[in-house]
């Protein structure tokens, strides 16, 4: 995993985009780390990538229990705030991806208010796995610069794993539900949460049959994986 700050994360990008070369992004939290263990094709698209970010502070408090330094959190929706700052900037085209019709149209219309001068390339909704091909045609077609991809995991990372040399980006990162939160569609966490490492504790608030027997299984999973960890050091 990287360790970089959120602003090292948004300037190594810039770099790579301007000198040309292609980056597949990833960001992990606790869920993700855990289910790797036992999803060999999710553990190997989470690794092939090129910068993989900590999102999750169960993941940077679990770091520095293990001895590491890791600055701070970059999650993912804040990363993809930042991004498309730095593309409005820079003069990079966009492509949304992901979530329902409705979802990923407003998305695309909340960030051209936002960024007035954002090339938005085109978007469509996450729900096109009868026809991949079709879409990977779409999102080259459209001159893209920068995909984002909010779908779930694990199906976005292996998504984006299987089609990279066929997309036509120079940066393709996975951003899970983020087009729900800038559609307003889910309600992010308040900050003293987020900061807390209570984030997860939020979604299983408003979606406690979805979430609950995930985050209660991966979070006890990990705790115990951290502690084993911890003795072998000893």
């Amino acid at each position: 995993m990287d360790a970089g700050s959120m602003m090292e994360t948004v300037e190594t990008i810039a770099c790579r985009l301007k000198d040309n070369l292609f980056t597949q992004h990833v960001v992990v939290n606790v869920a993700k780390l855990v289910n790797m263990r036992k999803d060999s094709e999710l553990a190997s698209s989470v690794t092939e990538c090129d910068i993989i970010n900590i999102d999750g502070m169960g993941v940077v408090w679990g770091a520095r229990f293990l001895g590491h330094e890791v600055k701070e959190r970059v999650a993912g929706v804040d990363l993809f705030l930042e991004l498309n700052v730095m593309a409005e900037r820079e003069g990079y085209s966009v492509f949304f991806l992901g979530a329902q019709q409705e979802v990923v149209e407003k998305t695309a219309s909340i960030m051209n208010a936002r960024h007035p001068n954002l090339k938005v390339a085109g978007f469509h909704h996450g729900y096109f796995w009868d026809d991949e091909e079709s879409l990977v045609k779409a999102v080259k077609d459209s001159g893209a610069d920068l995909l984002f991809v909010a779908i779930t995991s694990p199906k976005k990372e292996n998504f984006i794993n299987k089609w990279r040399e066929e997309l036509g980006v120079n940066l393709v990162m996975g951003v899970g539900g983020t087009f729900d939160v800038v559609a307003g569609k889910v309600k992010r966490a308040p900050i003293w949460m987020q900061r807390s490492g209570l984030e997860w504790l939020f979604r299983v608030f408003q979606e406690p049959r979805r979430m609950w027997k995930r985050y209660l299984m991966t979070n006890t999973q990990y705790a115990w994986l951290l502690i084993k960890e911890k003795f072998k050091r000893l």
